[in-house]
């Protein structure tokens, strides 16, 4: 298997998270000599062993802190497999960072300290790997020496997480015993755990399958940006429309529509730069698949600009002014009703008013409560109206389409991500 599989951690602070990815990277090999060579040196100047955290915790705050602040991306590959890993933080007030890291990812590793057990950031980060419709969650049950590699404490945190991750809608959950600091389970099976039949961390990561195929999805295809080339002779009536696949498969001839104005047209044909050392050239193709940056014509000549979005005319999701929606706040100013802000949707960005907060997500019973607001880390329930008509799908059928962001129109933070509600509007 040689597709590549994206990941993260998650877990409180403290838990090892830096730790088990510094561990897997050296045992996978995936680690230069000099940088091995760095880390013991300077493990050996604080008077300890070998510190696996070191290898991952690049920002100089993090060294001094010993804590992960920012998310740490790393590549690595074993034979089978390539790999694009997103090391998280643990502290609640990064949890903003986690939530971009597991955005994308494949498979999501949430650490539990066999000491602790299931705290509050457990139930968090769970909560974000199921918004997030994660397809695996990896539950590492780690510093299992520290209790002895006692197996009813490994089976009591698994239960108690497979009963959290029904509750989330999240369906695969792989339990690994493991301790990142010894290497138990990590890449090699540990003798210290003869009751734990299942596989080690990296024999599940080479066997997980990644997030479903979208070229199988409907054609979605957010315009970026109008190719009008009036200056160059040969292609003076050229008129493209540049953008990345969302989902679905573009070919020439397909009837399409264009949307937010709702043109019924077809596609003229697809295009592709080809560079060269001494020239660019345009190639055409016959279509196109999701992932790829193409150039699109169309067979009439209608109003097409940045923010527009192509989509396949049997299977149109329509536009819509008003959003129900589920969001993660991430800042530190809390949201309340009546709050202006700009929403960026695929290419669109458009002002929007939060008309309603219908509740929060309770952590500790995971049942929704009322809420006025919602402050820092919160998960909540809101309605947007939209000053811009959005060519939207509900998140559980399209997570580019479905996802957005919100935006402070003074100073452009980021306020919070959101996944766009099913008609029935749940929570998760």
């Amino acid at each position: 298997m040689t597709t590549l599989l994206r990941l993260a951690t998650a877990g409180s602070v403290d838990d090892g998270k830096s730790t088990l990815v510094g561990r897997l990277l050296h045992d996978c090999k995936a680690i230069l000599a000099d940088q091995i060579a760095h880390v013991q040196t300077v493990s050996e100047a604080r008077g300890g062993d070998f510190d696996f955290a070191l290898l991952t915790d690049g920002l100089r705050a993090e060294r001094e802190q010993g804590i992960t602040i920012d998310v740490a991306y790393r590549y690595f590959a074993t034979e089978k497999r390539k790999f694009i890993l997103a090391d998280c933080p643990g502290h609640v007030q990064y949890t903003r960072n986690t939530v971009t890291g597991a955005s994308t990812a494949d498979v999501v590793i949430i650490l539990v300290d066999a000491r602790h057990g299931v705290l509050e950031q457990t139930r968090r980060h769970l909560a974000v790997a199921g918004l997030l419709r994660v397809p695996h969650v990896v539950l590492a049950v780690n510093k299992i020496d520290l209790v002895g590699y006692d197996e009813a404490v490994f089976k009591g945190i698994a239960k108690d997480v497979a009963q959290l991750a029904d509750q989330l809608g999240i369906s695969d959950v792989q339990a690994i015993p493991v301790s990142a600091l010894v290497g138990d389970n990590v890449v090699d099976h540990s003798t210290e755990t003869s009751w734990y039949d299942g596989p080690t961390l990296l024999e599940y990561l080479e066997n997980a399958n990644g997030r479903i195929d979208s070229s199988d999805q409907p054609l979605r295809f957010p315009v970026q940006y109008v190719i009008r080339p009036q200056t160059d002779d040969q292609y003076r009536d050229y008129r493209g429309y540049t953008g990345t696949v969302a989902s679905g498969t573009v070919a020439v001839g397909d009837p399409v529509i264009v949307l937010p104005a709702g043109r019924r047209t077809s596609i003229a044909g697809i295009d592709r730069p080809v560079v060269t050392a001494t020239s660019t050239a345009v190639a055409e193709r016959p279509s196109a698949v999701a992932g790829e940056a193409v150039t699109v014509r169309l067979a009439d000549d209608i109003d097409v600009a940045r923010g527009s979005v192509i989509v396949a005319a049997e299977s149109s999701p329509g536009t819509r002014r008003e959003v129900a929606a589920t969001v993660c706040w991430l800042s530190d100013r809390p949201l309340a009703v009546g709050a202006r802000v700009l929403i960026k949707h695929t290419t669109t960005t458009a002002q929007a008013i939060v008309t309603k907060i219908n509740g929060a997500l309770d952590l500790d019973s995971l049942g929704v409560i009322d809420a006025t607001g919602l402050g820092l880390n919160d998960i909540g329930k809101v309605q947007l109206k939209v000053a811009a008509p959005l060519a939207a799908d509900p998140y559980s059928s399209n997570a580019i389409t479905g996802s957005f962001l919100l935006i402070d129109a003074h100073d452009g933070w980021t306020l919070a991500a959101g996944m766009i509600d099913d008609e029935e509007g749940e929570l998760l």
